[in-house]
């Protein structure tokens, strides 16, 4: 089975495991509980402790951009007053990060092996038995 990068972006923005397309980053009934591995085909999704720190920056990127930025410029625009701005930015600063907490981390799983698909197990080839009498 070869995955390709389209594939890996298809799992990675319906929250798949890149590997084998299974619901199975998340702890079923939990909002935030990833699986250290995926249930399917065992690869591992906590790859390394602080890998997700990436998924924490996105996050953030994307409040920053899609959220709070528009409000600025609204606010700017004579469009809210600066009570309203910075309640709705608030509000945006903490909600929209909970509600993207999901997406940031199947996302960051995206980037990763898109950049690096080899490194998935299932584009990695079979060792044969020839070279591993060799080494």
């Amino acid at each position: 089975m070869k995955v390709t990068r389209l594939q890996i972006v298809s799992r990675g923005l319906t929250n798949r495991c890149p590997n084998c397309g299974g619901r199975t980053l998340f702890r079923p009934g939990s909002l935030f509980d990833t699986n250290r591995e995926c249930g399917r085909c065992g690869l591992r999704i906590e790859r390394d402790e602080g890998f997700f720190l990436g998924s924490l920056s996105l996050n953030y990127g994307v409040t920053v951009v899609c959220f709070l930025v528009p409000v600025l410029v609204i606010y700017l625009m004579g469009g809210f007053s600066g009570r309203t701005a910075a309640i709705i930015a608030g509000i945006g600063a903490i909600g929209f990060p909970i509600l993207f907490y999901r997406s940031s981390r199947s996302w960051w799983l995206m980037f990763y092996y898109f950049f690096l698909p080899q490194h998935l197990p299932a584009n990695q080839r079979p060792v044969a038995a020839d070279e591993d009498e060799n080494t």
